[in-house]
């Protein structure tokens, strides 16, 4: 799939301001500081699409973005550390469930995991979490360029390993670095797959 468009559309603070569901939507997730801004950059081409911050949670509200306007990719806040205050934590945490478990639009849920790094506990309960109310996800790995091949292969295995023993099936697996464009092809492939199907 080639982005030839990628356009904001609004940032909503709740489930209830979202914009109409008008076309599919796929949303990209993970732990504060996992590097989801610049995968987004990476994938549609596009520097200052969605906002890089070095202070982990800068993310506070559900951004929409139509791409090719044709779906919509949904820039979720990150789970986890945030130097936010924990009640304006607690606000955009249940905003995110809610719209995880209401959106009848959304086809997919990236959960991004950092590729340098053992299996989280945060990262393998909010997958138990998605699979426990039946949304579909997959896993996207990212950071690859900074961690070297064969650990990057064992903390895969092991992650897949611990998670296999919270849910049923293994989920799709996509390694990806915002620096190198890896796995850019793939995931753009397995959306073009998902709207076709």
């Amino acid at each position: 799939m080639k982005i030839k468009t990628a356009e904001f559309v609004t940032s909503s603070p709740d489930l209830d301001s979202c914009p109409p569901e008008a076309a599919p939507e796929f949303a990209f997730i993970g732990r504060s500081n996992v590097g989801k801004s610049s995968l987004l950059n990476m994938l549609v081409g596009r520097k200052g699409l969605a906002k890089v911050s070095s202070t982990p949670g800068a993310t506070q509200l559900i951004n929409f973005f139509t791409i090719n306007e044709r779906w919509s990719l949904v820039d979720l806040p990150g789970y986890g550390y945030s130097k936010t205050p924990q009640k304006v934590r607690e606000g955009f945490q249940r905003a995110v469930s809610d719209y995880l478990a209401q959106r009848e639009s959304l086809r997919c849920v990236f959960v991004l995991i950092d590729g340098r790094h053992t299996p989280q506990k945060i990262d393998l309960d909010f997958c138990d979490w998605l699979a426990v109310h039946g949304i579909p996800f997959v896993l996207t790995v990212t950071k690859a360029d900074k961690v070297k091949a064969g650990k990057l292969k064992s903390n895969v295995a092991a992650f897949l390993a611990a998670l296999k023993e919270r849910v049923d099936g293994e989920p799709r697996v996509f390694v990806s670095s915002a620096e190198d464009r890896r796995g850019r092809d793939e995931v753009l492939r397995f959306i073009g797959e998902a709207l076709e199907a």
